[in-house]
C-alpha cells in the first residue's frame, strides 16, 4: 500500500511543504515516485516520519536527525552508534521533563497563592 503526499499530510497533520522539506533534507530517504513523479509514501516511510516527528518534537535538531538517518541508511554496522545517539537524546529529554516539572510546580504554587489572595479579597 502507498500513500500520496496529500494522504500523508492528512494522516500526520504535517503540511505537504514540510513533508517535501523533510525529504529534501534527507530525513525520509527513498520515498518512491510514481511514473509521473508524484511521491508515493510506503508504510515504512510513515514509520520513519513518525520517528522523525518524535525526535524533532523532543528537541532533536534537523541536523542531528539527519545524522541519525544517515547512520540508519548505512546499515547494521551503525547500530551501536544509533543506540548511543538515542541514549544521549533520551538523557536530554529526561532533563527537559525534570525542568518542565520544576516549572509546573512553580505555576501550581502561584495558582495556589493567587487563589488564596482573590478568595480572601472576595470575603
Amino acid at each position: 500500500m502507498s500513500f500520496t503526499i496529500k494522504e500523508v499530510s492528512e494522516k500526520t497533520a504535517l503540511p505537504p511543504h514540510v513533508l517535501r522539506y523533510y525529504e529534501s533534507e534527507g530525513l525520509l530517504p527513498g520515498v518512491a515516485r510514481s511514473r509521473n513523479g508524484a511521491r508515493r509514501y510506503s508504510e515504512q516511510d510513515l514509520e520513519w516520519l513518525e520517528l522523525v516527528c518524535c525526535l524533532k518534537n523532543t528537541g532533536m535538531s534537523i541536523k542531528q536527525i539527519k545524522g541519525f538517518v544517515d547512520l540508519s541508511v548505512a546499515g547494521e554496522s551503525t547500530l551501536k552508534a544509533r543506540c548511543d545517539m538515542l541514549r544521549k537524546h533520551k538523557k536530554y529529554v529526561e532533563q527537559q521533563i525534570r525542568e518542565m516539572y520544576r516549572h509546573l510546580e512553580k505555576v501550581i504554587c502561584k495558582i495556589d497563592h493567587f487563589t488564596k489572595e482573590y478568595e480572601r479579597a472576595g470575603r
